[in-house]
């Protein structure tokens, strides 16, 4: 992801939410940052990719009530063709009124902000870029499997986000990044919009503040007002500011351009951000809870 100037009106949507029941586990969510940085970089069309995408499909198919697999193929502006997977756990298919909770699972091929020129050409490890919001995916949906949602509820977990540039040669977006969400939006049915979407990308820091991003809070602020709110009620108001410090370019975009009301949750100031650096040290087991408590307050 990177930062950039955007604005979009806004309209009100209504979601119900609220309740308890099975916990989060933050350990559990640690275990899975660290079983992901263990299959090495996840770079399209290497090992590491193939078996990372393997292991989330077989997380899923133990915990959610379908499991969908999107395949598909991308060409990059170098000509190279990327073999991509999103994965999508749903809970409760049947229901109408959904929420969509997603991340990446693909890491980035160079560590292009390493401050040593040679790591710049090394693969980013991305415990917190990458693994920590898969890892609170899966344990939202460990949470689920044991106490259905109030609403229906869909996991995405989106490919080729990390791959290239983000900045294309016109000024707008790179080609070759936020690659799985854009095919969600693109192939996404008239009738299976989600009520709203809420990304949850570097969330992982172990030193937690995330602030209200910009993108999110003039395309769905009720979203971000029901996020925030469900933070506050948890008593996290101090890992969840209450102010816009950032604007970025993510996975959320590709949704608001579909007409999806998504917001970004992100903690974008952590210095290792694609580095070398991005290990599973730098990851708590109590952030990962702070912010899958909240995930899961949004669909009860």
């Amino acid at each position: 992801m990177r930062s950039r100037a955007w604005g979009a009106a806004a309209l009100l949507a209504a979601c119900a939410a609220g309740g308890s029941g099975t916990p989060f586990d933050g350990e559990a969510a640690l275990g899975y940052v660290r079983t992901q940085v263990a299959f090495g970089p996840r770079i399209p069309n290497t090992d590491g990719h193939r078996r990372a995408g393997d292991w989330i499909q077989a997380q899923l198919e133990r915990s959610a009530d379908l499991v969908e697999v999107q395949a598909f193929t991308h060409v990059t502006a170098a000509g190279d063709t990327l073999q991509l997977r999103n994965f999508i756990g749903r809970f409760r298919p049947d229901v109408t009124e959904r929420v969509l909770l997603l991340a990446h699972w693909d890491t980035r091929p160079r560590a292009d902000q390493s401050p040593n020129l040679g790591d710049q050409q090394r693969p980013v490890p991305g415990a917190n870029d990458g693994a920590s919001g898969v890892a609170v995916l899966l344990g939202v949906a460990d949470v689920l499997a044991g106490t259905p949602p109030s609403v229906g509820v869909d996991l995405l977990f989106v490919d080729g986000e990390d791959y290239g540039r983000f900045s294309g040669v016109d000024g707008g977006i790179g080609p070759d990044v936020l690659l799985g969400s854009r095919h969600f939006a693109a192939t996404l049915a008239d009738g299976r919009v989600p009520m709203y979407a809420v990304l949850f990308d570097m969330v992982g820091d172990a030193d937690l503040r995330i602030y209200q991003e910009g993108y999110s809070v003039s395309g769905a602020p009720e979203v971000v007002t029901r996020v925030w709110g469900a933070a506050r009620d948890l008593g996290y108001e101090d890992v969840f500011q209450p102010t816009v410090r950032y604007t970025i370019t993510d996975d959320h975009i590709p949704l608001l351009d579909r007409g999806i009301r998504a917001i970004d949750v992100i903690d974008y100031d952590y210095p290792p951000w694609h580095t070398v650096e991005d290990t599973p040290d730098k990851v708590t087991a109590r952030s990962l809870k702070i912010v899958g408590d909240v995930a899961v307050a949004l669909v009860r």
